[in-house]
C-alpha cells in the first residue's frame, strides 16, 4: 500500500471518529429520553442521591447512571443544587419588582448584574409594561429598602422599577412540586 493510500485511510478514520463523537454529544433533546427523566425524578426527591441508589431502583449499572448524568451536566440540561425553601426561614417580605430597563442596556445585562443578589428568588425577562419580573425575599423593609438603594435606585441600566410588595403567597408551584414527591 502506497504512503497516499495509508493517508486516505488514516483520514477516514478520523472523519468516521468525528462522526462518532458529534452523535454521542448531549443536547436539549436529552431529556426527551424516558432513562434520563426517571433520572431526573430521582434526583429531584434527593439531588445527593448516590449513583449506585439511582441504578439499582432502575434496573442499570452505576456506569450508565453516572455517564447519563455527565451528558446532561454538559448538554446544560441539568444542574445539582441545593435550594432554599425560603417560607421554611424566617423573611418577612416577599415582593415583586417590575423593572423598566434603560435604552442604554438590555434585560439580559441587567439580569446578569442582578442575578448573584442573595435577596433574589427569581428573574424573568418578559414581555409587556416591564422588561424584567424579579421577586425578592428579605429580612424585613429595611433589608428591601437597603436592596433598592444599593441595586436599582440611581443604577444607569434601570429606568424604572415598581415594587409590588407581597401580601400573602396562595401558591408556590415551586415549592408543591418538590414537596409533592416527598
Amino acid at each position: 500500500m502506497s504512503n497516499s493510500s495509508s493517508r486516505l485511510i488514516n483520514l477516514n478514520q478520523v472523519n468516521d471518529k468525528a462522526s462518532d463523537l458529534s452523535s454521542q454529544l448531549p443536547t436539549r433533546d436529552t431529556l426527551k429520553d424516558k432513562l434520563n427523566q426517571q433520572i431526573i425524578d430521582l434526583l429531584e426527591l434527593d439531588g445527593r442521591l448516590p449513583f449506585k441508589e439511582i441504578a439499582n431502583s432502575l434496573n442499570i449499572s452505576e456506569g450508565t447512571v453516572r455517564n447519563r448524568v455527565n451528558r446532561m451536566k454538559d448538554a446544560g440540561v441539568l444542574q445539582i443544587k441545593a435550594l432554599v425553601d425560603r417560607s421554611a426561614i424566617n423573611y418577612s417580605t416577599d415582593s415583586m419588582l417590575g423593572i423598566k430597563v434603560a435604552s442604554s442596556s438590555s434585560p439580559s445585562l441587567v439580569a446578569k448584574r442582578l442575578e448573584n443578589c442573595n435577596e433574589i428568588v427569581f428573574i424573568m425577562w418578559v414581555t409587556g409594561r416591564y422588561d424584567l419580573l424579579v421577586e425578592i425575599a428579605s429580612e424585613s423593609d429595611d433589608t428591601l429598602s437597603k436592596f433598592l438603594e444599593e441595586h436599582c435606585f440611581n443604577n444607569d441600566d434601570i429606568k424604572d422599577v415598581e415594587v409590588m410588595k407581597g401580601l400573602s403567597t396562595f401558591k408556590n408551584q415551586f415549592l408543591l412540586k418538590s414537596q409533592e414527591k416527598l
